[in-house]
């Protein structure tokens, strides 16, 4: 069976999970490279096209302690998909939950929320 992809599927309406690679370099909260915000660009975009409803889930560093949260939170790469998007890009602090789960049933076609970093809740098992 051949593997699908994207664009093979009918995404209109639909919520879309998209695990993203937006482990960026950050000096004092700020993004010094965004190179891998703008390598998922496409998809991101293609998915909005077509009227997916895209939820995005990322790591971003090593969290070794509660501590680290603060320094490698997503929410300079919202800022940073805001802008380069020219919509809103909706950030939601926590990996899990009521508010999580709320926002995404209130996603309308071509919208995008970002997850927090993964790793606040070891989901990826690499803490």
């Amino acid at each position: 069976m051949a593997k699908k992809i994207v664009s093979d599927l009918d995404l209109k309406g639909k919520v879309v999970l998209e695990r993203a690679d937006f482990n960026v370099p950050l000096k004092n909260g700020e993004i010094t490279n965004d190179n891998r915000i703008v390598q998922a660009l496409p998809t991101i975009k293609y998915i909005l096209e077509q009227g997916g409803k895209l939820v995005l889930f990322s790591h971003l560093g090593k969290v070794k302690e509660e501590s680290d949260k603060k320094e490698l939170t997503l929410k300079p790469v919202a800022d940073s998909l805001t802008e380069k998007l020219g919509k809103e890009v909706v950030f939601i602090p926590e990996t899990r939950g009521e508010k999580l789960e709320s926002a995404i049933k209130n996603l309308n076609e071509g919208d995008v929320l970002l997850v927090e970093n993964t790793r606040f809740e070891d989901l990826d098992g690499k803490k």
